[in-house]
């Protein structure tokens, strides 16, 4: 339940209704309150102000008409705009970034903010009295004080029709896309470890706490003893209820091995989980475990690094395609994935057998190495960026940059496999003095990784520190 929750969370953060609809209905009160104020204190304290006038009924009707047509008017032609920029950034950058789009506050309030106003007139327009409207005996009524906070309304209206000006422009710069998704896969990097589901165990090789029916050389009798606990929907999984799964497993002393992570596709009867020992699971204890996880229609960044890295290699690898051959926007994406690999290097990557508070385990997931994020990053765009020289030498720089927050060799050794591929691709890909120059790059870098003080070397550089890419 707790997944399915945050992913509907996710989804109201994401959408374009509902915080207009809170700020509408916050209108709506805002309305009703001055109705009341007016209704029972009257208007009699604005005699007291020689800057401040009491609006007859024509005229306040004449005015609260004009704010809610014009209001109603901004907002549609906000609405058009905010979708030909959703259209345009859907066009230029991938469809998968839609998101980063639809969850910008600063569309949302705008479009609320026209909508709050609108419905606020509208509201105070009905309460207005002219003498003998209703009645022989019945007097004026204008809400004097509510009139007063239409305008206040229209000046706030104003600022944030030139707030929306300016924003969507920014929004839409292609540095500033890129800096959103590096900067929250920067922070989910930050989130994320070294914590993860459970408290992480050491792995040996032939750990004896794993169940038998969970080791590479499992008898048949030993595999049958495993539950599999299967979906029921199709689609991407998009949150895993971490606290859930280690809670059911403790209640009922199971160890659960998952078969998938956050950002996989899974279809109807899908293998979600393997639960052992099997006669623990019943039906009531798989619908439980299938609870603790949110199954959607795409990938979100909720628990999905791998999305996040996606999206950056999307808009590079569009960037350097023929039509488009812009290697610097290339370049920016390389600059913040290498960041973010940069702050990976530092952390310890957990093992992947969970344990509950007692030390027990409890789930065996899907193990988070390394060289799986390098090549989720750099392996997926090399093939791109050793087409092009300006991209290529920025490759090897952002390589370069990881290693200098790597201590542990055999990160090191990742890294230089990821270069050696790179300069065979270049090989085929470039030709003449481009080929050089990239060639050139990576046997520096090359040559600085085989060293022991290998990151004392790129930093004195002066060819690598230059910014010559």
């Amino acid at each position: 339940m707790k997944a399915r929750l945050l992913r509907i969370a996710d989804q109201l953060r994401e959408s374009y209704w509902f915080l207009p609809t809170i700020m509408a209905l916050g209108a709506l009160l805002l309305a009703l309150a001055m109705i009341y104020i007016d209704s029972h204190f009257g208007s009699e304290w604005m005699d007291g102000l020689p800057w401040l006038y009491a609006a007859r009924p024509d005229g306040a009707r004449s005015l609260l008409s004009s704010i809610g047509g014009s209001m109603i008017g901004v907002a549609g032609t906000t609405f058009s705009v905010t979708i030909a920029a959703v259209v345009y950034a859907s066009g230029q950058y991938g469809p998968r970034l839609l998101s980063n789009f639809m969850s910008d506050r600063g569309n949302q309030v705008t479009l609320g903010t026209f909508i709050a106003t609108f419905l606020y007139s509208m509201i105070i327009l009905r309460t207005i009295r002219s003498p003998g409207e209703s009645g022989a005996d019945v007097g004026a009524f204008v809400p004097q004080l509510a009139v007063l906070v239409a305008v206040i309304l229209v000046l706030c209206s104003i600022a944030v029709l030139i707030f929306f000006i300016h924003h969507v422009p920014m929004r839409i710069h292609i540095n500033s896309v890129i800096e959103q998704i590096g900067e929250r896969l920067i922070t989910e990097i930050d989130n994320r470890f070294p914590l993860f589901v459970g408290k992480p165990l050491e792995e040996a090789q032939d750990d004896p706490r794993i169940p038998p029916a969970f080791r590479p050389d499992a008898s048949v009798k030993a595999y049958e003893r495993q539950a599999a606990v299967r979906s029921r929907d199709t689609g991407y999984i998009q949150l895993i209820d971490e606290d859930g799964l280690i809670q059911t497993a403790a209640k009922h002393d199971l160890v659960i091995r998952l078969q998938y992570q956050s950002g996989d596709f899974v279809h109807h009867g899908s293998v979600l989980a393997e639960a052992w020992p099997g006669e623990h699971v019943d039906e009531d204890v798989a619908k439980a475990l299938r609870r603790a996880f949110a199954i959607g229609s795409r990938r979100t960044a909720l628990q999905d690094l791998r999305f996040l890295i996606d999206e950056l290699v999307e808009i590079a690898a569009r960037a350097l395609s023929p039509g488009v051959n812009d290697p610097f926007t290339a370049n920016s994406c390389l600059d913040w994935l290498g960041a973010a690999l940069s702050d990976l290097a530092r952390r310890d990557l957990p093992s992947r057998l969970r344990a509950d508070n007692d030390d027990a385990l409890r789930v065996i997931a899907h193990p988070m190495t390394f060289a799986g994020f390098i090549d989720r990053a750099f392996g997926a765009l090399a093939q791109y960026a050793s087409a092009d020289m300006i991209a290529g030498k920025r490759f090897l720089n952002a390589i370069g940059d990881v290693a200098l927050s790597c201590d542990d060799p055999g990160r090191i050794a990742t890294l230089r496999l990821q270069v050696e591929a790179f300069r065979e691709l270049a090989k085929h890909s470039l030709t003449g003095i481009n080929l050089s120059a990239v060639q050139d790059r990576a046997d520096q870098l090359l040559r600085a990784l085989a060293e022991p003080d290998y990151q004392r070397r790129l930093r004195d550089s002066p060819a690598w520190l230059g910014g010559t890419a």
